[in-house]
């Protein structure tokens, strides 16, 4: 007797691999997206909030040495979106690579090797190869001491912090390359009433401690007056809360100085979340130049020993054009009651 057809409904039936196929797509979606989604059945909406609970669990996608949290007792926000990267990116890697990135995957585990380097931009010479000018140190520099040709760092840089870089023969864990790897102290982002995110310390922090680098897009001066002018408009708003950073370094010449535009509004790390404090705050920032790098980073160092639960804030400078910006709430005992605004 010839047995019956098997019906489309029983073909291929493995509820387990369906839900592990919606583990790896809706990681990719934006909070609006994974709402829609959520709407759709019982189990994607179970599957949205446990993605929505990872998310808040780690603003670092896992990119970083410990995670760093979304706390929010105030209002129906779980957490902060943005892409997230550890270091700058050029406008060219950013824009072709980072449109989406996975955020909440319980199978999500980053590579130790998706660190991206502001020093991808190097030096070159005459023939368009890299120069070569790092030390030759074979694992460690032995914190900096004699010996090590980057300690000496770039001559007439004044206020320059010099590290090895990527032409170096020494790995990363050097003593001279304290900024680069990665956020080794604990931290948290705290919904405040006033401000909106912050960034405060979830550890003890000593003085002097390296505590995050500004990462963002690399921007070109026109292309950074572009975005400032329509963030300026999105934020008369006053709920868009732009992070467009421009950071001058006056060269050994002192007749130029070089201009860097990094924007963490929509690609950044949790920096984008540090606010300003008209007393100078609890952060001190340095240029970090690695050697063989053309460009510096922007670093944070705590500039005061730094409580559990305290604040991790600094001064966005003192120009104030703008007599209707942005309020500011700092609370110092100076506070100035407008944010720092200059012509970009």
């Amino acid at each position: 007797m010839q047995s019956p057809p098997t019906t489309p409904s029983k073909r291929n039936t493995s509820p387990s691999l369906f839900f592990r196929c919606l583990d790896l797509v809706l990681p990719w979606l934006t909070p609006q997206e994974l709402a829609m989604a959520s709407l759709t059945c019982t189990t994607l909406c179970n599957l949205s909030k446990s993605i929505t609970l990872r998310r808040a669990s780690d603003a670092s996608r896992s990119l970083e040495p410990h995670p760093i949290p979304f706390r929010n007792s105030l209002d129906q926000h779980p957490y902060a979106y943005f892409i997230y990267t550890p270091s700058s990116l050029t406008p060219s890697s950013s824009s072709s690579s980072l449109l989406r990135q996975p955020w909440g995957s319980s199978h999500y585990e980053s590579d130790s090797d998706t660190r991206t380097e502001t020093s991808s931009l190097r030096f070159v010479d005459e023939s368009g190869n890299c120069a070569s000018s790092g030390c030759e140190c074979a694992e460690t520099c032995e914190d900096g001491k004699e010996g090590c040709p980057c300690v000496v760092g770039f001559a007439g840089f004044d206020g320059v912090v010099f590290e090895c870089g990527p032409s170096c023969g020494c790995r990363l864990s050097c003593g001279n390359r304290l900024t680069q790897t990665g956020i080794q102290v604990k931290l948290k982002i705290v919904r405040d009433r006033r401000k909106g995110w912050g960034l405060y310390a979830d550890q003890f922090i000593p003085k002097g401690r390296f505590v995050c680098e500004y990462a963002g897009e690399l921007l070109t001066t026109k292309e950074s007056r572009l975005r400032q002018e329509m963030y300026d408009e999105l934020s008369s708003g006053g709920h868009f809360s732009p992070a467009l950073l421009v950071v001058r370094e006056h060269l050994p010449s002192k007749k130029a100085c070089l201009r860097l535009n990094i924007d963490a509004t929509r690609i950044g790390n949790v920096s984008r979340f540090i606010n300003h404090s008209c007393d100078g705050g609890n952060l001190s920032t340095a240029l970090v130049r690695s050697s063989g790098a053309l460009l510096p980073r922007l670093c944070f160092f705590a500039s005061d020993d730094i409580k559990v639960d305290e604040e991790l804030t600094f001064s966005y400078g003192e120009t104030r054009l703008n007599s209707k910006g942005l309020r500011c709430f700092c609370a110092s005992s100076c506070c100035v009651g407008i944010l720092p605004s200059e012509q970009t």
